[in-house]
Parts: structure tokens; sequence; C-alpha cells
């Protein structure tokens, strides 16, 4: 028996991971030095308001192991393995948080993946989890699968500004003043679980069609790409770029996340990212 344990990077609503049959651990957003739980306390349209009206940007904090402990000590009692998918260990203390949780609860037989992703990326992984445990799969080929699945992952975002994501630390100075100075959009991607640049474009208009173009490019034309788009304040724009690549590629029902506050804390309003898995 295996229980699966996310977070809210993942992107997924709470109503489907609670459909899902997955716990979900919130992130901590600090506004003025409050703190709020991103799973009941604040969600995304919230935050943006928060945001309009804020002294200074806002912080994020991992959550601390106090909350993977009782959910470790339940499980351990009832017998079950606990598998947990957590974003990128460059970008959240949330993989070391439930690594010392685990080290609280040595009687729980608990297996931690730092999957190198996050959002969209680490959604897909959650799922296949779940998926995998509900199949039968024991949690060391779970874990097996799960990275050789996320080492295939590409994914593609825009933001509005780099200034929230150099203040945070998740770019250098030089790709920050390149943005900023010269007035060029960047296309982002992931490296190793690390923010970065992919591409310049001379405007957001260029940028945008430049993504569409790698996407069809490089996606796989089948369900197996686990092709999905999230963002933050653009529905429309978000759900006719995956209506347009899932048309292009075959895909049908292309899902399309609205971002957690935990990233927007670091990539600021206006993000849209793609996510897609390449063939082995």
């Amino acid at each position: 028996m295996i229980k699966v344990i996310s977070d809210t990077t993942c992107g997924l609503p709470l109503s489907e991971l609670a459909n899902l049959g997955v716990d979900v651990i919130p992130q901590i957003i600090i506004f003025d030095d409050h703190p709020y739980r991103d799973d009941s306390e604040i969600d995304t349209p919230t935050f943006l308001a928060k945001l309009q009206n804020a002294k200074e940007l806002p912080k994020t904090a991992a959550p601390p192991p106090a909350l993977y402990e009782p959910l470790f000590r339940e499980y351990a009692e009832q017998g079950y393995s606990i598998i947990i998918p957590t974003p990128s260990s460059d970008l959240s203390g949330t993989f070391r948080s439930a690594e010392v949780a685990a080290e609280m609860v040595p009687e729980a037989d608990v297996h931690i993946l730092d999957t190198r992703t996050v959002a969209g990326g680490l959604g897909v992984l959650v799922k296949k989890a779940k998926a995998w445990s509900d199949n039968g799969k024991d949690p060391e080929t779970i874990i097996r699968d799960l990275k050789s699945l996320a080492k295939r992952e590409v994914v593609y975002f825009l933001v509005d500004t780099l200034e929230y994501l150099h203040k945070g630390g998740r770019i250098g100075k030089a790709s920050y003043l390149v943005g900023s100075v010269l007035q060029m959009k960047p296309i982002l991607g992931m490296d190793d679980g690390k923010v970065t640049a992919i591409e310049k474009q001379r405007t957001s208009h260029k940028a945008f069609n430049r993504i569409k173009e790698l996407v069809l490019s490089q996606c796989p034309h089948n369900e197996d790409a686990y092709l999905t788009v999230s963002h933050c304040g653009g529905q429309e724009r978000a759900e006719k770029l995956a209506h347009e690549l899932g048309e292009a590629l075959g895909i049908m029902n292309v899902p399309v996340y609205e971002v957690p506050p935990a990233i927007v804390v670091h990539g600021g309003p206006g993000i849209i990212s793609v996510s897609f898995f390449k063939e082995e």
C-alpha cells in the first residue's frame, strides 16, 4: 500500500488532488512578515490582489517538517509506504523539509524524489506516481520510473519582467540586465532543476510565437507527451495556446493550470509556460 504526498508547487488544483487521493502540503507565502498557507489561506487571485498593495515583494518559505511529520506517523502506523515527488531543490527547500521529517519518523517507509522540475511537469509526475501505485508498482520501481520520466521533460516559459526571478535569486545579474536594459524578452526553461535562458526575442509577441514553434517542433505527437500549459492571470491566452498546440499535435484536452502563489512570487504575474515530455 502506497500513499503519495505532493505540495502546492505541482500546480494541480486542490480539488483534483483530493479526487486523486493525494495529500497536499502547502507552501508558505509571506507578505509583510505575515505567513499564509497557500492551500487554505491564500490562492492566486487573492495573492495578486494583495501584491498590488504590498509595500515590498512577498517571500516564500518551504513547508516546515512539522507539516509532514504527522502524516508520516499516521501512514507508518497504517502500514503504508510513502512517495513524495518534490519540486527542484534548487528552487525550493521542500525536498530538505521532507528529508528532515523522514529522519524524525524512522519507522516510516518514505521515498522522496527531487524531480528537478516544478509546476505542470511536477503535476504530471505526481499523477503518474499515483496511477502507478494504484496499479501495484512497488515504491522503488515508481521512484525509478519517475526519475526516468523527469529527465525527459522540456519546459519553456515567459515572464512579464525578470525582476522577480532576479530578486529571488533564480537568475543572475547578467541575465537580468540583458532583459531589462536591452528590453529583450528571454524564453526561459529548466536545466537540471535550474532556471535558464534558452533564447532571446525582441518582443513578447515574438517570444510567445517562438515558444509555439519550439513546442511544435519538439513535442511528440501523442498523449504520452503529457503536454500541459500553465499561467498566471492569462486564462484566455493559455486556453487558446493549449487548443492550438493540442490541435496541431493531435493531443486531445491539453490541461491548463493556474500557477500557484509560491511560483508567482518568484516569476511574477503574467507567467505562461508549456511543459511536455520527450520520447525515450
